[in-house]
């Protein structure tokens, strides 16, 4: 079916059981994927995650990068960059979209790739139902 793209929140549920709750279905979907070595986190979810810590909203267990490269070893994850295509694809998103750059670019990025994303975020549902975006 293709690759899976995490949005952040679940990158951070799937390497620190917990800050978040994984549903059955979803930790299945994940473990199936990273088998497979199709499980991606963008780049910009990095980002997002240390600008969360750094502001105090997310507590980790270990020092930010120490965090940040424990979770990006996990099996079968792979880092999708942020290549000038998706930061050019972010900016020129078909229909309407909100404005926040990093669902941008985890939308850009899933596009490109012809990737599923796996997120919870409504307004990024929303935008996957009116066909925009494919999600698992």
């Amino acid at each position: 079916m293709g690759p899976i793209l995490l949005d952040t929140h679940y990158w951070v549920w799937m390497s620190d059981a917990s800050l978040g709750e994984l549903k059955p279905r979803e930790r299945r979907v994940i473990e199936d994927s990273a088998s497979k070595g199709e499980l991606l986190v963008s780049v910009i979810s990095v980002w997002e995650l240390a600008l969360l810590e750094a502001k105090g909203r997310l507590a980790l267990d270990s020092p930010c990068d120490v965090w940040v490269s424990k979770a990006l070893s996990a099996p079968g994850l792979s880092l999708a960059p942020l290549t000038p295509e998706i930061a050019v694809d972010a900016s020129r998103l078909p229909g309407e979209f909100h404005g926040d750059p990093v669902d941008r670019i985890i939308a850009a990025t899933a596009r490109r790739l012809e990737a599923r994303v796996l997120t919870r975020d409504q307004k990024m549902r929303e935008y996957a139902g009116r066909g925009f975006l494919n999600l698992v």
